[in-house]
């Protein structure tokens, strides 16, 4: 059973560094969540690193910037590792020929790349960072057009593997549920954000780099909102989760009686999934 915690200092000691979601966790796309951020500068202050590990489909070096436009505290983490990072890994392998499904906001993740946009007749495979305008479309707007790429055999890598996020008040699409609709149509998906391996090997290096020594497994712990991402992430890793349930999720789990441990546990077993630690919003 997980058991819910009502302060990171509870289980602070357990561990000698976090890697933490952005999203739905340190400010919800609009403003931050200033608990949140105190809890990890907190944490920080016993000389143990916070690496923010995020799904954002652009290159880590843009984070910082939009993190203090958000009003996040400076202190509250020590580096940052994005999808973008992993995903530029990934398209340097693959050449320039590429199909671009994305905003226009997601542009920085080429600026270090020489990538040759081209229509779907040409193309190699295809990379999408995420809807055209979230704010306004779904996925489904995209299925014609997906189709015509798989119909193509075309690999499709995925910048962001999150399928919604937290804007505001409400939940946008993301880039993994168009992939969700490629993979429905038989195309071949690739991606290297959360919960997939590449993003953690970058992120674990990160922390090793700033303790300047290895560490051990156990004494690493994820904090995320994101079942498919975050949780998963954490399992296939073999590391620590701390759930944050009045994330995404929070319609489910969030009640004025506070989180009920058998219920975020049916909520994250019929997901296959299980956390050691729960808490409603981390402070």
């Amino acid at each position: 059973m997980t058991s819910i915690i009502h302060s990171l200092d509870d289980i602070a000691a357990h561990y000698d560094a976090i890697l933490c979601d952005v999203w739905g966790v340190i400010h919800n796309g609009r403003a931050a969540y200033r608990p949140a951020a105190d809890a990890l500068a907190r944490f920080r202050a016993t000389f143990k690193p916070v690496v923010l590990i995020t799904n954002a489909p652009r290159p880590s070096h843009i984070i910082p910037g939009q993190l203090e436009r958000l009003g996040v505290r400076d202190d509250a983490w020590d580096a940052v590792v994005s999808s973008g990072d992993a995903t530029i890994n990934e398209i340097a392998t693959r050449g320039p020929r590429a199909y671009k499904i994305g905003p226009q906001k997601d542009e920085g993740l080429y600026d270090s790349l020489p990538v040759d946009f081209q229509p779907a007749e040409t193309a190699d495979y295809v990379i999408c960072t995420g809807l055209r305008d979230d704010l306004t479309e779904g996925p489904d707007t995209y299925r014609p057009e997906l189709e015509r790429l798989a119909a193509r055999g075309l690999p499709f890598v995925c910048a962001n593997p999150d399928k919604v996020v937290q804007f505001g008040g409400h939940l946008i699409p993301c880039a993994g549920a168009l992939a969700d609709i490629y993979g429905e149509l038989g195309g071949a998906v690739i991606m290297a954000g959360k919960p997939f391996a590449p993003i953690y090997d970058l992120t674990i290096a990160r922390i090793e780099a700033i303790l300047d020594r290895p560490v051990a497994r156990e004494k690493l712990l994820c904090i995320g909102d994101g079942l498919p991402t975050d949780v998963a992430g954490a399992r296939n890793q073999k590391l620590d989760c701390l759930f944050v349930a009045g994330g995404i999720h929070a319609e489910e789990l969030s009640s004025a009686d506070g989180l009920d441990p058998a219920r975020v546990d049916a909520f994250l077993a019929a997901a296959g999934l299980s956390a050691r630690w729960s808490m409603d919003e981390l402070r």
